[in-house]
């Protein structure tokens, strides 16, 4: 075990956080650890890292276990060293032992004692054990990753934005290698390519991973074990996210009808007790039936903490069939060219999601068919449009000296107090929350107070910019919900893959500065790029080889030609043998090569069935129906250990010949 909890019970003043709660971590466990916003998820990581201490029981650790810790309090964090240097800091030891090896050179120079010597030699051996020489290569490989430029890493963290910084401070952590990693929202700040990226390191690491995170489609790919801090308990289920809604509803189910038989076992037993006492004969049979009762575990009612509240739309005006046209539309930040001589067309009912990196002008797009962007070219407003804009800076439209629920009603949109008292829970504000003066509500409340206003608005098209930053899974689900119900059409900007695959009919991306639209959800779209990109590089195999044989056929002929012009009648007999000679090696050259690439398109198909078997196989191991059965557990076993020496062997053979095909490309 590297850590963990065990009977622990941690309080702040009043409220209990966990009550009795046992947890262990142990090598290679890949963990979500999920609940409702404001239920002490942050809390349980702080108490394994040490940052608190528990009311009562006790908090576990291996002596020789390291943690790593991403949380947003390390923002506070500044320098004006490069974001190189700050992710460099993660090789401590390697640094150190650097400065020594140059101190130590510096001496020699001066003096060639023997001793200084050995020193020397044996810093440079140990220099080499640790991988010393390789880690400013894997520090910018890493930082890369995150989405930073080449020419980024040299500039001074400070410079960097919040979300930026805690990208920087991730690469760092990862590159420490702890044995536990604990994550708190490690996507928040990330956009799509870097959270693809993140996921393929997480699933290469070597040690063991806690993740808080309200992207379900992340923990899906992610954890194979979830951790459910759940009315001041931890339930514990053995799989992904969707194992876990799956398996809640089960339990859930078994504990209402045990609940149910149970108290049907009270009642007639009460009832009894009321028979019997009156009469003196039977009034031992009732004290008895009266202590039965005081024994019993009584098993409490399955209640659900937050009840699945529908979010409902008004629209008020139904608009035209094209309700925005871009035409050669053009967006430059000085040498920065957002969208260059672009067209797009958005008609009712489109419900897009416009994806892509950080940087490349999600946002500003946005802005643009909102009309809140200068740009040159010409946006044309449909007919009937009446559009609502969600985004960060909508928060300074609040009214600060409203509460939360004057500035819902003083929306307009007709609905009652308690409805807009219902709506708010969804945004997670509840009770007296409600009550709270927008100026004393944090940044991530005053958002989703701006989120619902642009909710309840009678609009019949949307804009929305990151609208799950700032809310809980549970929220994100309602609000999917409610936006494959709405009938009017909207944009969204979003990194939560799960919530987009739930939303969008249409995926929109800037390509070279242009929209580029595909017509259909978030699943069909990463299938047709993954497709896509395997065809692209099969091309880019077979042309750069056919490429590289036509210039080298030019090159003879030219050659030929020279020669003739020349009136060496010989020697253009010896270019012509030459060029016959060339053009054979060339033959078996490209033969050789096609038959390479041959084999190297079949690894790739026999990978990919492998990779989809081993999949298969890990989903079984991780269902407990599978242990309940010894013979098909150890059949499932084998057959998994099997499929993974498979690929492993294809994935060797698969490097070896793209190296084969790179040398005879070269």
């Amino acid at each position: 075990m590297l850590a963990g909890l065990q009977d622990v019970t941690f309080e702040f003043g009043a409220r209990a956080i966990v009550e009795d709660a046992t947890w262990h971590i142990q090598p290679y466990d890949r963990i979500g650890l999920i609940g409702f916003n404001g239920t002490g998820k942050s809390t349980l990581l702080k108490l394994l890292v040490g940052e608190y201490a528990p009311s009562k029981g006790t908090v576990e650790k291996s002596r020789s276990t390291s943690i790593g810790y991403l949380h947003q309090d390390l923002l506070s964090f500044d320098t004006n060293d490069s974001i190189l240097q700050v992710a460099l800091g993660a090789f401590e030891k390697i640094l150190q032992l650097e400065k020594e090896i140059e101190e130590i050179g510096k001496e020699l120079e001066k003096n060639g004692d023997e001793k200084l010597v050995h020193d020397y030699s044996d810093k440079l051996h140990e220099l080499e054990v640790l991988g010393g020489y390789n880690i400013h290569h894997k520090t910018e490989e890493v930082l890369q990753g995150l989405g930073f430029a080449n020419s980024d890493l040299k500039r001074p963290y400070r410079e960097f934005s919040g979300g930026w910084r805690m990208r920087v401070l991730l690469a760092k952590m990862i590159l420490q290698q702890p044995d536990l990693l604990l994550l708190d929202e490690p996507t928040n700040h990330l956009d799509l390519p870097s959270i693809e990226w993140l996921e393929k390191y997480l699933q290469h690491y070597q040690g063991a991973v806690v993740i808080v995170s309200h992207d379900k489609y992340f923990l899906n790919r992610m954890v194979t074990k979830i951790v459910e801090l759940y009315q001041k308990q931890l339930h514990i289920y053995n799989g992904n996210y969707d194992f876990y809604e799956k398996e809640k509803e089960e339990r859930i189910a078994i504990q209402q009808r045990a609940y149910e038989n149970q108290q049907d076992y009270i009642r007639q037993n009460e009832r009894l007790v009321e028979r019997f006492r009156a009469k003196a004969s039977k009034a031992a049979m009732a004290q008895s039936l009266i202590k039965k009762l005081e024994k019993l575990d009584r098993i409490e009612v399955p209640e659900i903490e937050r009840p699945n509240i529908r979010i409902n739309f008004r629209l008020d005006k139904v608009p035209g069939r094209v309700l925005v046209e871009l035409k050669d539309v053009t967006k430059a930040f000085g040498e920065n060219n957002i969208v260059k001589n672009t067209s797009a067309e958005i008609n009712r009912g489109d419900k897009i999601a416009l994806i892509g990196a950080n940087g490349k002008g999600k946002s500003t797009l946005l802005r643009m068919i909102a009309g809140t962007e200068p740009f040159t070219g010409e946006r044309k407003w449909g007919h009937n449009v009446d559009e609502s804009f969600y985004a960060q800076h909508q928060l300074e439209a609040l009214n600060m000296n409203n509460t939360v629920i004057e500035e819902m009603m003083n929306c307009g949109s007709q609905k009652t107090e308690l409805e807009l008292r219902t709506l708010l829970g969804c945004f997670l504000f509840s009770g007296d929350d409600v009550e709270k003066k927008i100026k004393v509500l944090s940044g991530g409340e005053k958002a989703r107070v701006a989120l619902a206003k642009t909710i309840i608005s009678k609009a019949n098209f949307l804009l929305l910019d990151e609208p799950t930053n700032h809310l809980d899974m549970h929220s994100c689900e309602l609000l999917a919900e409610a936006l494959n119900k709405y009938e009017g059409s909207y944009v969204l900007v979003s990194h939560d893959r799960y919530f987009i695959s739930q939303t969008a009919n249409k995926i929109w991306e800037i390509v070279d500065h242009e929209i580029k639209e595909f017509k259909g959800g978030y699943e069909e779209w990463v299938e047709w790029k993954n497709r896509q990109e395997s065809l692209e590089r099969q091309e880019f195999l077979a042309g750069s080889q056919e490429t590289k044989d036509r210039k080298k056929d030019t090159r003879n002929i030219e050659q030929g030609i020279m020669n003739k012009e020349q009136g060496t009648s010989g020697k253009v007999q010896e270019n012509n043998k030459s060029i016959h000679a060339s053009a054979a090696i060339n033959k078996e050259h490209k033969k050789e090569l096609q038959k390479q690439q041959r084999i190297f398109q079949q690894l790739e198909e026999k990978i990919a069935l492998l990779t989809s078997k081993k999949a298969e196989l890990e989903t079984a191991l991780s269902d407990p129906a599978t242990y309940a059965n010894k013979e098909k557990f150890l059949q499932t076993e084998t057959e998994y250990k099997k499929t993974s020496a498979e690929l492993e062997q294809l994935n060797k053979q698969y490097e070896e010949v793209f190296e084969k095909i790179m040398k005879l490309e070269s």
